[in-house]
């Protein structure tokens, strides 16, 4: 099973964006801080974790994966498979798109002291815009 560590992160709303993905796999670690232009941080959020499945499901296709984010927005929607506001729901449908292409996928939210290393590359990849 992987534990996938995600976080977005933008300076203004909406601003310079970008993600921070955090994977661990056993022993091995991997990083990725990926700038993403101007978005606001909800959408950061949703784009983390669209960039992490997308990296998983790449180099990882047949592995259970347990994704953790501090963002309850993102993890309430996931959960709930629904969105209050109009301008997430694409962004909504393609994570439950990704998700569903492993074995099993499942969210759970985090406090930020837990999520330390994603918010570090998320902060690094606003500066990379």
């Amino acid at each position: 099973m992987l534990e996938v560590y995600v976080d977005g992160a933008s300076k203004g709303d909406p601003g310079p964006s970008g993600v921070g993905i955090f994977i661990k796999n056993g022993k091995d670690h991997y990083a990725y801080s990926l700038p993403i232009g101007l978005t606001s941080n909800h959408e950061a959020e949703f784009t983390a974790l669209i960039k992490a499945l997308e990296i998983c499901l790449k180099q990882f296709p047949e592995e259970i994966i347990s994704v953790r984010s501090d963002s309850k927005l993102v993890v309430d929607c996931i959960e709930h498979s629904k969105t209050k506001q109009e301008r997430f729901l694409p962004l909504l449908r393609e994570a439950e798109q990704l998700g569903s292409q492993f074995p099993l996928f499942f969210i759970k939210w985090i406090p930020e002291k837990q999520n330390k290393r994603a918010d570090e590359l998320a902060r690094a990849a606003i500066h990379e815009n």
